[in-house]
């Protein structure tokens, strides 16, 4: 379903040791309507799945992928990439058909 490279999961794993919660155990990932392209990634750290998310372990992370999401993001590689302007995650989607010049957003 999702792949992790060794940065994303690095990323990740010190974003849920991080936090003050000790409930967060997993982070959660969906597709939501918006951005320039119209459709956007969303991570949020989480502490249980939802009833009908999708639980995926990669990497020995816990990611619950929203259901309506789980078809747009199948096969989709996300990175942690760091470079002079800034940091953060992308997404590798084949499913995508076209992405936003600023890769935040795809149809």
């Amino acid at each position: 379903m999702l792949h992790l490279t060794d940065s994303a999961s690095d990323a990740i794993r010190k974003s849920i040791t991080g936090t003050e919660d000790a409930s967060v155990h997993a982070i959660r990932i969906m597709v939501e309507t918006g951005g320039c392209a119209g459709l956007i990634y969303r991570m949020a750290l989480a502490r249980k799945a939802e009833v009908d998310d999708i639980i995926v372990e990669e990497k020995g992370i816990k990611i619950f992928v929203e259901a309506e999401s789980a078809p747009l993001l199948e096969g989709t590689k996300i990175d942690f990439v760091t470079d002079l302007e800034e940091s953060g995650f992308t997404f590798d989607n084949p499913n995508a058909g076209s992405k936003c010049s600023c890769g935040k957003s795809f149809h």
